[in-house]
């Protein structure tokens, strides 16, 4: 009797363990917050700055009496999109958004002072580049979740091999700050086109990322262990040489080690998925890698990396014709479609394990 009064008593104390244990993994909570990149296909106000080339311009090139409200429109698009990138997950719009194909600071402030962005109270960093187009790169934040530590921009310096001239295109951005009090670092980046071919314009995106590769090298000077996001429009797949060999960047988890690259977005392109239309095939131009200590698991108390993402929605998609499945630009032949971007916007989820508030999101 006292062998199966110590067995039950044993028995009792297991099964309070498992269920504290059980309880213990319920009770886990995560905060979520999203960090998103969109090119917004030429974001251009309807004021004519000589300092720049914005005739060229879609907006432009329209009589004006159409602009401001074709204007309008496309901030509209803008904005309808930017507050649902990632929030299935995160329940908001992108705490960190890098943009692309935007004309000035203005068209930036008038973006995030939107009725449908005004409540998030987005913070920009942004700079004029000597961009031939007259487009810059850019980010948003919003400023209850991110604090800018420092900003800079990087002149990327090409030449054209035939004629020996300058060509002039966009600076990289680069911006340290505190997410919720994680340190981390964002390259934003609009890497030159494929004018003239993929073959011919290849040296200038590989002197794009040996430019990224240089900001990185400098962010791991200082902190060896710096979480780092390189985002952008690359003209480039995640299979091409520059982001596949300048870069280094990793298909697979396990290779990844201290200093080096995660690329989520090379799998995707060989699953079949896009973010455009180039020459009648879907690539993958738009991407969001990342270093090393985002993967850690041991990155206890920081934020890591969950989930990366295409947001390619069905309002956003083409349903019928040659591009079926691609994105619904915003201008095609001189005329406003009443589209959104010929991208669509990519993004990734990030993670930190909290104390359970009850108001947290669960991973």
């Amino acid at each position: 009797m006292f062998k199966n009064l110590i067995l039950s008593v044993l028995c009792v104390f297991a099964f309070a363990e498992a269920v504290t244990a059980q309880n213990t993994v319920k009770a886990k909570k995560y905060k979520v917050r999203t960090v998103g990149f969109y090119n917004l296909e030429n974001l251009f106000d309807t004021e004519d700055d000589i300092t720049i080339n914005d005739e060229a311009s879609p907006i432009m090139e329209m009589s004006e009496g159409v602009r401001a409200e074709v204007y309008k429109k496309k901030l509209t698009s803008m904005a309808r999109v930017i507050r649902k990138i990632g929030a299935e997950k995160s329940q908001s719009a992108p705490s960190i958004l890098g943009i692309c194909e935007v004309e000035n600071r203005k068209v930036l402030e008038d973006l995030v002072n939107h009725p449908l962005l005004i409540e998030f109270d987005y913070g920009i960093e942004h700079y004029d580049s000597p961009d031939r187009r007259g487009i810059d790169t850019g980010l948003l934040y919003k400023k209850s979740d991110f604090r800018v530590l420092n900003s800079q921009s990087n002149e990327l310096v090409i030449y054209d091999k035939s004629s020996g001239k300058r060509r002039y295109t966009r600076d990289q951005l680069v911006v340290t700050g505190e997410l919720d009090g994680d340190k981390m670092s964002f390259i934003v980046n609009h890497w030159p086109s494929r004018s003239g071919g993929e073959q011919k314009s290849r040296a200038s995106r590989v002197s794009a990322a040996a430019l990224n590769q240089k900001a990185i090298d400098s962010l791991h000077s200082i902190d060896a262990m710096s979480k780092i996001f390189v985002m952008g429009d690359l003209n480039d797949d995640p299979t091409n040489k520059s982001v596949l060999v300048t870069l280094n960047a990793q298909k697979d988890r396990k290779d990844v080690k201290p200093q080096m690259i995660y690329n989520p977005y090379i799998q995707m392109l060989k699953d079949g998925f896009n973010t455009l239309a180039y020459r009648d095939s879907g690539n993958i131009f738009d991407q969001i890698m990342f270093t090393y200590p985002l993967l850690n698991e041991a990155n206890q108390g920081g934020y890591r990396y969950y989930q990366a993402n295409i947001y390619n929605p069905s309002f956003m998609t083409n349903k019928t014709g040659r591009y079926k499945g691609y994105p619904m630009r915003s201008f095609s032949d001189g005329t406003f479609t009443g589209g959104f971007s010929d991208h669509f916007p990519v993004f990734v989820y990030l993670v930190k394990e909290i104390e359970d508030s009850g108001n947290a999101q669960e991973k």
